[in-house]
C-alpha cells in the first residue's frame, strides 16, 4: 500500500516539474547590465575613487558631475532613456581624471583601459575642453584639429567595439557674465565638437550650452555660492583658509550639471542612437 502510494505520488509530480520548467522557457532572460562609461576631465571626475586620498579630509566637498550620475540611472528612469539602454539597469563607470585633455587622456592609456574594457551595447559619454584650451598650460594643451582628432578617434574606437559614444561639449565656467546672463568662455571648442558629432553622425549632448542657460536663470550670486568651489574660511577641513573656484563644482552644482545631462540623453532623438 505504501509502495502504491509512492508511485502515484512520484506521477502526480512529473507532469507538474514538466509544466514548469515549459513554462520557465518562455521568461525573458535577464539582460547583463549596461556599462556606462564617463572620460573627461574634472569636471566630470569621481574624486571619492581617486587612489590614495581621503576624499572627506582631503577634497570635500569638490565632486564632479559624474560622481552624482549613477543615481540618474534608477530603475524608473530608465524607462525614459529606453531609445538609448537596451537592459533594465545601467552601471555608470566614471573614468574621468581632473587636468585631463583629449590627448593627455590618451597618451596616459586612460583610453586603451576603457576601450579595452567595451561591450556590445556599452554607452561612452565623452566630455573634453577645459584642458584642452590651456594654452598657458603646453603639457595638456591641445589645438582645435588635435582635439577634433582625438574626439574622432574615440568615437570610431567606441564603435568599433559595438559601444554607443555619445559627445559632449564642455560644461561653462562662472565666468563671464554680461547683463545677467553666463557667456561662453570656452572660445571654438564647443564648435569643434558640434562639428565632429555632425561629420560622424554621432549623439550630442550641447552641455556648454544647457550650463549656460541654467547658470544664467539661477543668478551670479546664487551659482557661485551653490555651485562652484567658492568657499568661506574655516567652513570645511580640506579649505582651512577658503576658495575661489569658479570651475569645479559643489555637491548642488554637480548634481544640477547631472541633471542637465540626463535630460540631454532624453532629449536625444532615438534615430541617432539607431546610428551608431
Amino acid at each position: 500500500m505504501i509502495k502504491k502510494l509512492i508511485v502515484v505520488s512520484t506521477q502526480h509530480k512529473l507532469p507538474l516539474l514538466f509544466l514548469c520548467l515549459f513554462c520557465m522557457s518562455f521568461l525573458p532572460l535577464q539582460k547583463r547590465p549596461v556599462k556606462m562609461y564617463l572620460i573627461g576631465d574634472s569636471t566630470m571626475a569621481d574624486y571619492s575613487l581617486y587612489e590614495g586620498e581621503d576624499y572627506q579630509r582631503q577634497r570635500y566637498p569638490l565632486m564632479g558631475w559624474g560622481q552624482v550620475f549613477q543615481p540618474f540611472m534608477s530603475s524608473d528612469s530608465l524607462s525614459l532613456i529606453k531609445h538609448l539602454v537596451k537592459a533594465d539597469s545601467v552601471l555608470v563607470l566614471d573614468k574621468a581624471r581632473g587636468g585631463r585633455s583629449t590627448r593627455t587622456f590618451f597618451e596616459e592609456g586612460r583610453w586603451t583601459a576603457v576601450y579595452n574594457a567595451l561591450e556590445k551595447g556599452d554607452i561612452v559619454l565623452i566630455q573634453f575642453g577645459h584642458n584642452d584650451a590651456a594654452e598657458n598650460k603646453p603639457e595638456r594643451y591641445v589645438n582645435i584639429q588635435g582635439y577634433k582628432e582625438y574626439l574622432r578617434l574615440f568615437v570610431t574606437q567606441a564603435r568599433q567595439k559595438g559601444a554607443l559614444p555619445i559627445l559632449l561639449t564642455p560644461v561653462a565656467r562662472n565666468y563671464p557674465w554680461k547683463n545677467g546672463r553666463l557667456s561662453n568662455v570656452h572660445g571654438e571648442y564647443p564648435g569643434a565638437v558640434k562639428e565632429v558629432a555632425r561629420e560622424l553622425n554621432v549623439p550630442l549632448i550641447d552641455l556648454n550650452q544647457r550650463s549656460m542657460d541654467h547658470f544664467s536663470a539661477k543668478g551670479e550670486e546664487w551659482v557661485s555660492n551653490n555651485y562652484f568651489m567658492n568657499l568661506p574660511a574655516g567652513e570645511y577641513q580640506a579649505y582651512p583658509d577658503g576658495q575661489k573656484d569658479n570651475t569645479h563644482f559643489q555637491p548642488e552644482g554637480a548634481k544640477a550639471v547631472a541633471s542637465l545631462v540626463f535630460e540631454g540623453l532624453q532629449d536625444l532623438k532615438p534615430k541617432e542612437a539607431a546610428k551608431q
